[in-house]
């Protein structure tokens, strides 16, 4: 690891300590040249797929979208955070063990609707009403019926 503050490359680890979540390494490090002390904090990187867009474009997956679009759904609902913080990380687990590199937006779509319909169905017809771009009343009721 290089210091921070005289690019010396050899640093020592001089104490280690896990995040309380177990997430994250905090480690504590001395450099052989300048002697001072910095730390540094590892953490797995999780490879996301990259998002298909329906016009072909390619995006990174970004959780914060998937988060807005539930939070406006679910606006004022009796819908807690946890239960949209558990949501979020049930979608991102079928990302991650899908093994794809690449997911379509509309398998994203389908996989907010599953997560809404299961905590709030007000929430999901919201959603799906904007996802699917009903034109009509008649699009409503067989959503409703088919609930």
């Amino acid at each position: 690891m290089r210091c921070p503050f005289c690019s010396h490359e050899e640093t020592q680890v001089v104490e280690t300590r896990d995040s309380d979540e177990g997430d994250v390494v905090r480690r504590r490090r001395r450099c052989h040249s300048c002697d001072k002390r910095f730390t540094t904090y590892e953490r797995a990187e999780i490879a996301l797929p990259s998002v298909v867009k329906k016009d072909g474009t390619r995006a990174d997956f970004d959780p914060s979208k998937i988060r807005a679009s539930m939070t406006l759904a679910l606006r004022k609902r009796p819908v807690s955070v946890e239960q949209i913080d558990a949501a979020m990380e049930r979608i991102q687990d079928k990302l991650l063990n899908s093994g794809a590199k690449e997911v379509p937006s509309t398998r994203l779509g389908e996989l907010v609707m599953r997560e809404l319909k299961r905590i709030d169905k007000v929430a999901y017809v919201r959603f799906a009403s904007v996802y699917r771009s009903f034109e009509d009343v008649d699009e409503f009721r067989q959503l409703i019926r088919d609930i």
